[in-house]
């Protein structure tokens, strides 16, 4: 009964994420279509999943390599997996053979990572996979991701040197009080305008994955194309035991 009311809880709470992404755009004069919504379930139950999918929604995100290649057999072969975050370099065969359908890596930040990225693509004969590069925008050690000052050479790197990935924008994680989101937001998007330049894309067609649960709203009037809400749909993560990535 209590699991039942708790996915019954979570598809109410996705409506209402809807409606202000929705909102969020219109606001900043965007079309809604333009922005991605990524229902974050780390350490959440399959069945938690199930209903939010069964209510309509496609995209979901896990951080944890284990997590999501546990998770992805039992679901729906038409869900759109994103894996967020740090991802280690010896973990990439795995999850590219173990979840055929992921559809997004937003989190590279090295070369080394995308060489092994490009190379298991190769091997395992999958389509290009999309891939953002990570940057760390509020320069906390404790982050993941590429110097802003490194992020033209690595996406340089990725769309010249790995033909089996498709370089489809960059993310960011903010500072977690959210206090400094703006300056986070607007750093990124000036990395974009410099990878655009540099590499002679156009930016319109470049994403910006920004805004989590505390900071979407935001993210989307300064221009994200991706949010990844997690907490305010499934409600708070809970950590049984620490997990490897």
């Amino acid at each position: 009964m209590a699991a039942a009311a708790a996915e019954n809880v979570a598809v109410s709470a996705l409506r209402s994420v809807v409606l202000r992404v929705r909102q969020a755009a219109e606001r900043s004069g965007r079309d809604p279509s333009q922005v991605r919504l990524v229902a974050v379930s780390k350490t959440k139950p399959v069945s938690l999943i199930r209903q939010v999918y069964d209510f309509g929604h496609r995209r979901f995100g896990e951080n944890y390599v284990q997590e999501i290649m546990e998770k992805a057999p039992q679901l729906p072969e038409d869900i759109e997996w994103h894996f967020i975050g740090h991802l280690q370099s010896n973990k990439v065969k795995s999850l590219l053979a173990g979840v055929p359908n992921l559809a997004l890596v937003e989190g590279v930040d090295n070369e080394k990572l995308a060489n092994h990225l490009d190379r298991a693509v190769s091997n395992l004969g999958r389509n290009p996979l999309k891939v953002l590069v990570q940057v760390n925008t509020s320069g906390e050690e404790s982050k993941s991701g590429v110097d802003p000052s490194g992020c033209v050479e690595l996406a340089k790197h990725i769309k010249l040197q790995c033909p089996n990935l498709v370089l489809s924008g960059l993310m960011t994680i903010g500072m977690r009080n959210y206090t400094s989101t703006p300056v986070n937001f607007r750093m990124l998007s000036r990395c974009r305008t410099e990878v655009c330049k540099e590499l002679g894309m156009a930016e319109e067609n470049f994403e910006l994955s920004m805004g989590m649960s505390g900071d979407f709203e935001q993210s989307i009037e300064m221009g994200s194309t991706n949010v990844r809400v997690g907490s305010t749909i499934f409600g708070p993560r809970e950590y049984p035991k620490k997990q490897p990535n």
